[in-house]
Protein backbone atom coordinates (compact mmCIF):
# COMPACT_ATOMS: atom_id res chain seq x y z
CA UNK A 1 0.00 0.00 0.00
CA UNK A 2 1.14 3.64 -0.84
CA UNK A 3 1.27 6.02 1.71
CA UNK A 4 -0.18 9.35 1.12
CA UNK A 5 2.32 12.39 1.98
CA UNK A 6 1.57 15.84 2.02
CA UNK A 7 4.09 18.94 1.78
CA UNK A 8 4.69 18.64 5.18
CA UNK A 9 5.21 15.02 5.63
CA UNK A 10 8.04 15.32 2.40
CA UNK A 11 9.42 18.00 3.86
CA UNK A 12 9.67 16.18 7.53
CA UNK A 13 11.08 13.41 5.34
CA UNK A 14 13.42 15.31 3.64
CA UNK A 15 15.21 16.95 6.62
CA UNK A 16 15.70 13.10 8.62
CA UNK A 17 17.06 12.14 5.47
CA UNK A 18 19.81 14.79 5.77
CA UNK A 19 20.18 14.69 9.54
CA UNK A 20 18.40 11.74 11.39
CA UNK A 21 20.15 12.73 14.56
CA UNK A 22 17.99 16.28 14.79
CA UNK A 23 16.16 16.78 17.72
CA UNK A 24 12.26 17.09 17.31
CA UNK A 25 11.93 20.67 18.07
CA UNK A 26 14.75 21.29 15.33
CA UNK A 27 12.69 19.69 12.76
CA UNK A 28 9.51 21.27 13.87
CA UNK A 29 11.29 24.42 13.13
CA UNK A 30 13.05 23.69 9.56
CA UNK A 31 9.50 22.65 8.42
CA UNK A 32 7.14 25.26 9.88
CA UNK A 33 5.37 23.42 12.63
CA UNK A 34 5.13 22.81 16.92
CA UNK A 35 6.21 20.98 18.74
CA UNK A 36 3.19 18.66 19.04
CA UNK A 37 2.27 18.73 15.23
CA UNK A 38 5.54 17.31 14.25
CA UNK A 39 5.81 14.80 17.60
CA UNK A 40 2.14 13.54 16.12
CA UNK A 41 3.27 13.73 12.46
CA UNK A 42 6.27 11.59 13.12
CA UNK A 43 5.05 9.20 15.27
CA UNK A 44 1.78 8.46 11.86
CA UNK A 45 5.11 7.84 9.75
CA UNK A 46 6.35 5.96 12.26
CA UNK A 47 3.25 3.78 12.32
CA UNK A 48 2.46 3.84 8.90
CA UNK A 49 5.70 2.00 8.09
CA UNK A 50 7.14 5.12 6.39
CA UNK A 51 10.23 5.31 8.56
CA UNK A 52 12.20 2.66 9.77
CA UNK A 53 14.26 3.52 12.36
CA UNK A 54 16.87 5.69 12.23
CA UNK A 55 21.05 4.54 11.20
CA UNK A 56 24.16 6.44 11.22
CA UNK A 57 26.11 6.50 7.89
CA UNK A 58 29.59 5.56 8.74
CA UNK A 59 32.25 6.65 6.78
CA UNK A 60 34.06 3.34 5.08
CA UNK A 61 37.14 4.43 4.51
CA UNK A 62 37.37 6.20 8.07
CA UNK A 63 37.42 2.61 8.76
CA UNK A 64 39.72 0.96 6.35
CA UNK A 65 37.48 -0.11 4.09
CA UNK A 66 38.32 1.04 0.71
CA UNK A 67 37.43 -2.15 -1.13
CA UNK A 68 33.67 -1.94 -2.96
CA UNK A 69 32.67 -5.27 -5.01
CA UNK A 70 29.35 -5.80 -6.87
CA UNK A 71 29.12 -9.12 -7.07
CA UNK A 72 27.01 -11.15 -9.68
CA UNK A 73 25.60 -14.40 -9.14
CA UNK A 74 23.80 -16.77 -11.26
CA UNK A 75 22.24 -19.90 -9.98
CA UNK A 76 20.34 -22.92 -11.98
CA UNK A 77 18.31 -23.48 -8.09
CA UNK A 78 15.03 -21.69 -7.93
CA UNK A 79 13.24 -23.79 -5.38
CA UNK A 80 12.29 -22.04 -1.97
CA UNK A 81 14.19 -24.39 0.33
CA UNK A 82 17.67 -23.58 -2.10
CA UNK A 83 16.44 -19.72 -1.50
CA UNK A 84 15.94 -19.86 1.84
CA UNK A 85 19.36 -21.58 2.54
CA UNK A 86 21.14 -19.02 0.12
CA UNK A 87 19.44 -15.91 1.86
CA UNK A 88 20.79 -17.10 5.08
CA UNK A 89 23.95 -17.85 3.78
CA UNK A 90 24.79 -14.88 2.01
CA UNK A 91 23.07 -12.93 5.68
CA UNK A 92 25.46 -14.45 7.59
CA UNK A 93 28.36 -12.70 5.63
CA UNK A 94 28.63 -9.05 7.27
CA UNK A 95 30.86 -7.40 4.44
CA UNK A 96 27.49 -7.83 2.49
CA UNK A 97 25.91 -4.45 2.82
CA UNK A 98 23.33 -4.70 -0.10
CA UNK A 99 21.64 -7.95 -1.04
CA UNK A 100 18.98 -8.24 -4.04
CA UNK A 101 17.31 -10.73 -6.38
CA UNK A 102 16.97 -9.46 -9.96
CA UNK A 103 16.09 -9.75 -13.23
CA UNK A 104 18.16 -10.57 -16.17
CA UNK A 105 21.31 -12.18 -17.47
CA UNK A 106 22.21 -12.78 -13.51
CA UNK A 107 19.66 -13.91 -10.51
CA UNK A 108 21.45 -12.07 -7.51
CA UNK A 109 23.58 -8.79 -6.64
CA UNK A 110 25.37 -8.15 -3.84
CA UNK A 111 26.75 -5.31 -2.57
CA UNK A 112 30.38 -5.75 -0.41
CA UNK A 113 32.60 -3.65 1.24
CA UNK A 114 36.05 -4.88 2.75
CA UNK A 115 39.62 -3.70 3.55
CA UNK A 116 41.21 -4.94 0.08
CA UNK A 117 41.29 -7.51 -2.65
CA UNK A 118 42.74 -10.63 -0.10
CA UNK A 119 39.94 -9.39 1.98
CA UNK A 120 37.31 -9.92 -0.74
CA UNK A 121 38.64 -13.10 -1.82
CA UNK A 122 38.09 -14.69 1.77
CA UNK A 123 34.28 -12.96 1.58
CA UNK A 124 34.40 -14.42 -1.85
CA UNK A 125 35.40 -18.51 -0.40
CA UNK A 126 33.22 -18.03 2.24
CA UNK A 127 30.05 -16.83 -0.37
CA UNK A 128 30.39 -19.99 -2.46
CA UNK A 129 31.76 -22.88 -0.05
CA UNK A 130 28.41 -23.99 1.16
CA UNK A 131 25.66 -23.29 -1.72
CA UNK A 132 25.94 -24.21 -5.67
CA UNK A 133 26.26 -21.26 -7.71
CA UNK A 134 26.21 -21.17 -11.41
CA UNK A 135 28.43 -18.43 -11.76
CA UNK A 136 29.89 -15.20 -9.57
CA UNK A 137 31.06 -12.20 -11.20
CA UNK A 138 33.14 -9.58 -9.40
CA UNK A 139 32.86 -6.40 -10.34
CA UNK A 140 35.22 -3.94 -8.44
CA UNK A 141 34.37 -0.02 -7.74
CA UNK A 142 37.04 2.30 -9.09
CA UNK A 143 35.11 5.58 -7.42
CA UNK A 144 32.12 6.29 -5.76
CA UNK A 145 30.40 9.31 -7.25
CA UNK A 146 27.05 8.62 -5.03
CA UNK A 147 26.81 7.00 -2.54
CA UNK A 148 23.63 6.23 -0.02
CA UNK A 149 21.62 9.39 -1.82
CA UNK A 150 18.29 10.12 -0.27
CA UNK A 151 14.93 8.61 -1.89
CA UNK A 152 13.32 11.58 -4.09
CA UNK A 153 10.38 13.25 -2.57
Amino acid sequence: MVTKLDSIDRQILRVLQEDAALSQRDIAERVGLSQNACWRRLKHLGETGLLKGSTARIDRRALGLDLVVFVMVRTRHHSADWLQAFRRHVLSIPEVIDFHRIGGDFDYLLKVVTQDMQSYDRVYQRLIEQVELDGVTSYFAMEAIAEARPIPL
